[in-house]
């Protein structure tokens, strides 16, 4: 698979990453066997790229995969911590768990607003020490927010951004509401012009565009500034699949089989606001009594996707 450089960074990588958050425990839960298999197999594949993060816990299926596979492999991390403190220890966790001494990317977890960048600056000089000292190589940010990923272009010491992109916008967030693809294309070009790293994520807004696979990949692959994108992977076939497009292979009327998938709440990402339940015309989704969370009632849900887009933590994903 063609390898190309990150930004500024000097770090070499695939043109897609593998995310590592799909196989854990809040969504489709693989054996420790059966995910590292996975992983495994991508990068026979010339996957180098691994996204994963301190509160997915998934280093597992990541270490013993990596164990004993050569140096060239690409770690990026993520913590929602805001403190140095704990920023430390969450750099240190994934060293320790991964059995690395070098994790190449260390983020900040999911940036809400331009507020949170003061909020959590004690964590971001963290990281800057620990790339001073080598422990890291390069220093980013993911965000969902428009505005942080345009603020980025203008932080000269974050190397790399990670923001949320796709062709319905889905997902894109603007101050309180919802922003758009075009807006977030903007602020991405913006980023690259800036010499920085461009990672994507959410291509398939969380597997509600899979059906529209080829138009999902050919939009943000066409996007100035991308340099690759995140995608989870639950099967050896997906992997094929993406590996086949960015091959230039694909058939232009190529669409997945995705009648067994089913909508998914992740438990790590609701925050129980309820605009789903209000957005579904077949009554199938109700917030848990005991947990306040939302969840779906299978046998009355038609699988529409309308409930989606409504999300304001992007939680409602298809597998």
């Amino acid at each position: 698979m063609e390898k190309i450089f990150l930004g500024n960074t000097g770090i070499e990588i695939s043109k897609v990453g593998f995310g590592v958050l799909t196989m854990g425990e809040t969504q489709l839960n693989l054996a420790e066997d059966e995910g590292s298999e996975l992983i495994s197999y991508a990068i026979t594949k010339g996957i180098n790229l691994f996204d994963t993060a301190e509160y997915y816990n998934t280093y597992r299926y990541m270490a013993k995969a990596f164990k004993g596979k050569s140096d060239n492999l690409v770690i990026s991390s993520k913590s929602m911590a805001n403190t140095r403190e704990w920023m430390m220890t969450a750099v240190d966790d994934a060293r320790k768990a991964l059995d690395r001494d070098i994790i190449e990317i260390f983020m900040l977890h999911e940036v809400r607003g331009l507020w949170e960048l003061p909020f959590r600056r004690g964590a971001l000089e963290a990281l800057l020490d620990l790339r001073e000292k080598g422990i890291i190589k390069a220093v980013g940010i993911s965000t969902h927010h428009i505005e942080v990923c345009e603020e980025v272009s203008r932080m000269s010491e974050v190397d790399i951004v990670f923001p949320l992109i796709n062709f319905r916008g889905l997902g894109i967030r603007k101050g309180d509401g919802f922003g758009t693809a075009e807006e977030m294309a903007a602020a991405i070009a913006k980023c690259a012009k800036a010499g920085k790293g461009v990672l994507g994520m959410k291509a398939f807004g969380g597997g509600n565009l899979t059906g529209s696979y080829k138009k999902a990949l050919d939009y943000v692959y066409g996007l100035r500034g991308i340099d690759a994108m995140m995608i989870g992977f639950g099967k050896k076939h997906e992997v094929d699949d993406i590996c086949t497009y960015l091959e230039g292979r694909m058939r232009s009327d190529y669409a997945p089989d995705v009648s067994k998938k089913r909508m998914h709440i992740d438990k790590g990402d609701c925050e129980g606001c309820g605009a789903c339940v209000k957005r579904c015309t077949s009554k199938a989704i109700s917030l848990n009594k005991e947990t306040g969370q939302a969840e779906i009632n299978h046998s009355l849900c038609l699988t529409c996707g309308y409930c989606a887009p409504v999300c304001p933590e992007r939680a409602i994903i298809m597998l």
